[in-house]
């Protein structure tokens, strides 16, 4: 695939579905949502997602208060946005599921945005949810229990961004990260992996498409060795060293027929040999988009987070101060 072939446009332009958000309490909704303005010269924005439940309440106490996560979508770092359906949906369905508030980023895309673009997006995301007055996160978001959680491209994001978080973590006060949760996290190299020269051809995936988004993405005149695209260039990072001591939790998952899952098996060793503690998640699902179509796989997804956030908050600290 060329890269003339790879859809840049703006979602309008795509013919990709999108939902409004609505932040009206009689909308028969499982979560209400709302859009904040992030940067207005950059035209970046987040949206809200709020479980029914908090609504309901008659309780807003700390005690009551529901962890935060931070969303980054997919879609290649050239396309789609929280409003997308299907990312809609999925943080509609994950904040009711989880009894969390999400906040999903709509980062600027390539190629008019390279890398690390979309990096600097979720910090500034991360600075301003710490200090804004936003009426949804100051009465019923945990800042002291926060995720950054994200999807293919989104994963890599998380994961880019994570590293930058915790390098920083006394000036996102009282934002406190708790962990990340990579969802089949988008990565690359020059080198071809076992898995994609046996994929080399998957539909939802080719290395041909794959490689087109890295040259639309990454900084022009690198190449895929870069650590944007490759983490294990380098020996991997070595702020991965305040992931360990922060006490930060990773989950990772995979598809084994994903031409990607030998790149995120590695990182997660690379992780744990480095300290890092991992948790991991591996099946046979490849294609992407059918973990957020497919019911079961949709609720096997949420479990797993589920499960991961409350061993990740086991230690927080919820008092009142």
């Amino acid at each position: 695939m060329s890269d003339e072939q790879i859809p840049t446009k703006p979602i309008a332009d795509l013919n990709i579905p999108t939902t409004e958000a609505t932040a009206d309490p009689d909308e028969h909704t499982v979560a209400l949502s709302k859009d904040v303005t992030l940067n207005q010269i950059n035209n970046t924005w987040v949206r809200i997602f709020l479980p029914r439940e908090a609504v309901d309440s008659s309780s807003s106490s700390c005690s009551n208060k529901l962890p935060l996560i931070l969303y980054f979508h997919g879609g290649g770092f050239t396309m789609l946005s929280p409003a997308t359906k299907m990312y809609h949906d999925f943080c509609s369905e994950l904040a009711a599921q989880l009894s969390c508030v999400i906040v999903s980023v709509a980062y600027r895309l390539a190629p008019d945005h390279r890398l690390p673009a979309a990096y600097d997006d979720a910090m500034e995301a991360l600075h301003w949810i710490k200090t804004t007055q936003e009426e949804w996160l100051q009465k019923y978001a945990d800042f002291s229990n926060c995720f950054m959680l994200g999807d293919s491209a989104g994963g890599n994001i998380a994961y880019h961004a994570g590293l930058r978080a915790a390098c920083e973590v006394h000036n996102l006060l009282p934002l406190n990260i708790r962990g990340l949760v990579l969802f089949k996290p988008f990565f690359g190299g020059v080198k071809r992996t076992k898995s994609e020269l046996r994929l080399a051809n998957e539909p939802d995936l080719p290395l041909s498409a794959s490689d087109s988004l890295w040259k639309l993405s990454l900084p022009i005149g690198v190449d895929r060795d870069h650590e944007y695209c490759n983490p294990m260039a380098g020996e991997g990072s070595k702020l991965l060293e305040q992931f360990k001591l922060l006490g930060w939790k990773i989950m990772v998952t995979g598809g084994y027929t994903d031409p990607l899952v030998d790149r995120q098996i590695e990182l997660v060793k690379m992780m744990e040999e480095k300290g890092v503690k991992v948790e991991s998640h591996f099946d046979e699902s490849g294609h992407r988009m059918k973990d957020f179509i497919d019911p079961a796989k949709r609720n096997a997804l949420y479990a797993y987070i589920k499960n991961f956030l409350l061993s990740a908050s086991a230690v927080a600290d919820t008092s009142c101060e």
